[in-house]
């Protein structure tokens, strides 16, 4: 992402990712994320950010395919998944 000339805040976990973006100060356009992570899941950490920040959007990233995780209920039909592992022109798709 950096390579594409994107700004990128990094973090391990979720707490770290809530922390990163209520430390940022300017804009935070994409929250680029795993479905599963320590801590909360990538759902839930969205639904934090999205909190202080209603415009972010969001791309979840997981192994599980995303009718899978639809048929779990931990995703909405409907929303941006790359499916693991995934192409740089998948990636390049997803952020379009």
């Amino acid at each position: 992402l950096k390579a594409r000339g994107y700004t990128v805040l990094t973090a391990d976990s979720s707490s770290e990712a809530e922390r990163v973006a209520g430390e940022h100060r300017g804009p935070i356009d994409l929250l680029l994320t795993d479905m599963v992570l320590p801590g909360l899941s990538g759902r839930e950490l969205a639904d934090r950010l999205r909190a202080w920040r209603p415009t972010l959007r969001v791309i979840y990233m997981s192994a599980y395919p995303a009718d899978v995780l639809v048929r779990q209920g931990r995703l909405e039909p409907g929303l941006w998944t790359l499916e693991k592992p995934f192409t740089e022109e998948s990636l390049d798709a997803a952020l379009r």
